[in-house]
C-alpha cells in the first residue's frame, strides 16, 4: 500500500498505529500521553488483521487516567507482552541511521525487538532483568544514606545472573545466523567491495558474570548504576578493522541500515512460517536511485508481504511501483 500526502498530514501515525497494535506502544518510543490527540486525554486503536486465514482484531485504548488496555478478539489481555509475536512487523524510518551511527543501545533494542517476537522465554527473561537492574539501580543510588546490605547486593547479583545469562546465551547463539544474513544483503543493495565485519561484544560472560560483577560493586557505588552485564553489550560493525560508523560512506551506512532492517524481515518470516509486515516510512528521499531500486526488489519482487510505504509524493510512489510492474493500492491523505 503506497500512502502519500504532505508533511505533517498524518502518514507516520498511521504506520506507528500498526505498531501500536503490534507492540502495545510507539515506534518511536514516545509517551503514550504524547500519541493521543492535541485536544483530547486518551485515544483507542482497533485493527483487524488475516493471519494465514485467520480473523484477529487487536484494540489498544489509553485512558484519560493514564492507564491502558489491550484487547485481542475483544479479550482483554493480562499481560501486554502476550501480543508481542502475535503480529510480528518490521519498521524502517529515517532516523533509524542511530541503528549504525548511535550508541550501544540502539544495536541492543534491535536485538531485543527482533528476538522478543519470536522468542517468548527471550521477551520474559529480558523483562525480569531490567525490572532487577531498575532495582539494583535504585538502591545503589541510596548509599550514600544508608551502610551497604551485602546479602541485598548478592540478591540482586544472582537475579542479574540468572535472567542475564539467558539473555546473552540466546543473543550470542542467535547472531551466529543474523550476521551472515545481515551481510549477505548488505552486499546485494550495495554492490561494494568492501567486506565489513560484525561481531556480539559482550561485557561479561556467563563463566565470569559473578566475579565481574563482584570486582565491579565499588565502581557500581560511585557511578550510582550498575556497569556489567547484558544492558552493556554491543553489536559491533568494523570495515578494514576501523570502526564503521566512522569509515564507511554515506551510501555504505544506509546499505548496512536497511540490511540489518531487512535480515530481520527475513528471520521473522523463517521463524513465525509467514512473512511479517513491513512498513516504510518516508525513505525515498533518503536513498540514490540505484539504492532504492534494490529495495523494492527485495521488498516487492522475492518476498510477497504486505508492505506499507510513506512518501510526500504520490508520483514517485506511483513511477516506483509502476517500474517494478506489481499491482498496489494508493492512499493520498
Amino acid at each position: 500500500m503506497a500512502i502519500s500526502g504532505s508533511n505533517g498530514i498524518g502518514k507516520t501515525n498511521l504506520l506507528d498505529a500498526i505498531h501500536y497494535l503490534s507492540f502495545t506502544k510507539s515506534y518511536f518510543n514516545k509517551p503514550d500521553a504524547i500519541s493521543s490527540n492535541s485536544n483530547l486525554s486518551g485515544f483507542r486503536i482497533n485493527g483487524s488483521f488475516i493471519q494465514n486465514e485467520i480473523n484477529k482484531e487487536v484494540t489498544v485504548i489509553f485512558r484519560e487516567n493514564g492507564k491502558k488496555e489491550i484487547l485481542m478478539d475483544q479479550s482483554p489481555l493480562n499481560k501486554f507482552s502476550d501480543l508481542i509475536g502475535e503480529l510480528p512487523v518490521v519498521f524502517i524510518a529515517p532516523d533509524d541511521t542511530k541503528l549504525i551511527t548511535g550508541s550501544s543501545e540502539e544495536r541492543r533494542n534491535y536485538l531485543d525487538t527482533l528476538l522478543s517476537q519470536f522468542d517468548h522465554d527471550y521477551l520474559i527473561n529480558l523483562i525480569k532483568y531490567n525490572k532487577t537492574l531498575l532495582e539494583r539501580n535504585k538502591y545503589l543510588k541510596q548509599l550514600h544514606h544508608i551502610p551497604l546490605d551485602d546479602d541485598l547486593i548478592a540478591s540482586f547479583n544472582l537475579q542479574l545472573m540468572q535472567y542475564g545469562n539467558v539473555v546473552l546465551e540466546k543473543r550470542l547463539s542467535f547472531t551466529k545466523a543474523l550476521f551472515p544474513k545481515i551481510l549477505t544483503i548488505f552486499s546485494f543493495l550495495s554492490d561494494d567491495k568492501e567486506t565489513p565485519q560484525i561481531s556480539y561484544q559482550a561485557s561479561t560472560l556467563p563463566e565470569t558474570y559473578a566475579v565481574d560483577l563482584k570486582n565491579s560493586l565499588q565502581k557500581d557505588i560511585v557511578l550510582q548504576r550498575t556497569t556489567i552485564g547484558i544492558h552493556k553489550d554491543d553489536i559491533e560493525i568494523e570495515m578494514n578493522a576501523l570502526p564503521f560508523k566512522q569509515t564507511a560512506s554515506q551510501g555504505q551506512k544506509k546499505s548496512m541500515l536497511f540490511a540489518f532492517k531487512l535480515a530481520s524481515f527475513e528471520i521473522l518470516k523463517e521463524k513465525k512460517g509467514y512473512e511479517p509486515i513491513l512498513m516504510l516510512d518516508d525513505i525515498f528521499e533518503k536513498l540514490d536511485q540505484d539504492r532504492l531500486r534494490k529495495l523494492m526488489e527485495w521488498v516487492c519482487i522475492f518476498h510477497k508481504g504486505q508492505v506499507f510505504m510513506t512518501d510526500t509524493h504520490q508520483d514517485r510512489l506511483q513511477e516506483l511501483m509502476n517500474d517494478i510492474s506489481l499491482p498496489f493500492q494508493s492512499i493520498k491523505l
